[in-house]
């Protein structure tokens, strides 16, 4: 297997660019060890970075212990390193970043120190008028450390703050500038603040365990740490806790739910099915989906089965639906991740085979029905495909628990440029063939704001519908969680 071969496999699932999570706990307590198994809930969605910042509400302001780099949650903090970090209140935060970004530099949380105290800050999301808002800060005399567009939105927010009373004004002063996605963080000296995009693009909730508050991009980090949900952040709101309670500030909620834009992608792929997001069930919004393609896309088959890990409960949904046996056709490896030895062009070993391995006993000789959450480039695809019938499968039906993908997206979604895209100016028979299925089906378009039970999402990266005109540059390299 060579590099490019390689490399095409590692990237043939979208992946969401960060998770955020964030604590406060009134009583005083230490807040470093659940914001690291809060974050160690949310490394499916980013596996590159990760970092902690805390202080001591009580204490001197402009103290905040900071640990950060290159690695999974458990490669970069040691027990030692978690013990030393002290203090009440805190943010923490994993990320993902595309090509041309992936720098110790550009981990976070962000940690800014200036006129009034410090600002820590997790972003999740992408804006799509970073660079311009950048180039205004640059002739103004800042000095970026960073190449990514959280920075930018930091140093708004620490500009605002000299100019109003407290730090949720100097927020909600920010966001009038901001264009795109964004769930943010933050811990000043004495709050912690959440804060999300009008659109609601990527998800925000709030927790509470005994009297700490949390604030985290998906309801399963609350689960971890024996949190007790209490809502979602919504779009357009700022959520403010301190010791005087938690104010809500939703000036820039839009009046029109309908133009809100929640990705649709996280009930799909990104999320976990044990969270919910925005009310909805993850794992419910996936099952449907499987019984959706049941009914439209409709095959004879003797078994269904889903790809690890997120096709399974579509393939479980499929086989309510249809009826047809719902079966594992897949083992897969749990000790691979990101930092396994890469064959080298000399090898034979194929990186799918490494994560996957299909069982024989169940295929051999059946017609089996494959549901799969995504196909973008098609490289991994077509080995599961031909996975499956080498162990004995007699048919293959391949049944995508998503529409084709055929446009980028800008809002925080790694989805690559429409020619590399393997449903992009092909039909669905041109691609099954590709594939090396005997049938191939997508989730019907119409069918999407089903998944999110009748809420407005955004199906950019399906449709070419975008929420907010696209950038007129390319922001993906470098801006870019």
């Amino acid at each position: 297997m060579t590099q490019q071969e390689w490399e095409s496999v590692e990237e043939e699932k979208p992946r969401e660019e960060c998770g955020v999570f964030g604590m406060y706990d009134l009583d005083g307590g230490q807040v470093a060890n659940e914001i690291y198994y809060g974050l160690f809930a949310l490394q499916h969605r980013g596996q590159e970075s990760c970092g902690i910042a805390v202080s001591d509400t009580k204490g001197p302001k402009g103290k905040v212990s900071v640990c950060k780099g290159m690695g999974l949650c458990h490669e970069v903090f040691t027990p030692e390193i978690v013990e030393g970090l002290k203090g009440d209140i805190g943010v923490g935060h994993v990320r993902y970043s595309t090509a041309g970004s992936s720098t110790r530099e550009n981990a976070q949380p962000l940690v800014l120190n200036y006129v009034k105290g410090t600002l820590a800050l997790a972003h999740n999301g992408n804006l799509v008028n970073a660079p311009q808002l950048r180039r205004e800060l640059e002739y103004g005399g800042a000095i970026f450390q960073t190449t990514i567009d959280s920075e930018v939105i930091a140093y708004h927010i620490a500009r605002e703050r000299v100019r109003v009373p407290n730090v949720e004004s100097a927020v909600a002063e920010a966001m009038k500038k901001l264009s795109g996605a964004y769930s943010l963080v933050i811990a000043s000296p004495r709050k912690l603040i959440g804060a999300r995009d009008p659109f609601g693009f990527k998800p925000l909730c709030m927790g509470k365990k005994d009297n700490a508050y949390i604030l985290a991009s998906e309801s399963c980090a609350l689960d971890t740490i024996g949190a007790k949900f209490v809502r979602d952040v919504e779009p357009g709101e700022i959520v403010t806790i301190s010791r005087d309670g938690i104010r809500s500030e939703k000036s820039m909620c839009f009046s029109d739910e309908k133009k809100q834009a929640r990705c649709v992608f996280e009930y799909i792929y990104f999320a976990r099915p044990d969270s919910t997001f925005d009310g909805v069930s993850v794992y419910r919004s996936r099952v449907h989906a499987g019984r959706c393609l049941a009914k439209d896309s409709p095959a004879e088959a003797d078994l269904v089965v889903g790809v690890p890990e997120s096709g399974n409960a579509a393939a479980l949904g499929y086989s309510m639906e249809s009826g047809i046996p719902y079966g594992t056709a897949f083992v897969k490896n749990t000790y691979v991740g990101r930092t396994f030895i890469k064959p080298g062009q000399s090898s034979r070993v194929s990186a799918v085979r490494v994560k996957l391995n299909a069982l024989r006993e169940a295929v051999a000789g059946k017609r089996v029905i494959m549901i799969d959450d995504s196909i973008v480039r098609g490289t991994t695809s077509h080995q599961i495909v031909r996975m499956l019938r080498e162990a004995g499968a007699r048919e293959v039906h391949v049944r995508v628990s998503a529409p084709p993908f055929l446009h980028p997206c800008y809002f925080g979604t790694d989805i690559p440029s429409e020619e590399q895209l393997i449903a992009y100016g092909k039909t669905v028979e041109e691609v099954c063939t590709l594939l090396g299925a005997d049938s191939l089906a997508y989730l019907r378009q119409e069918r999407l704001t089903e998944l999110a039970e009748g809420l407005s999402v955004c199906h950019a990266c399906f449709s070419g519908d975008y929420p907010i005109a696209p950038p007129a540059e390319d922001i993906r390299g470098d801006f870019s969680r």
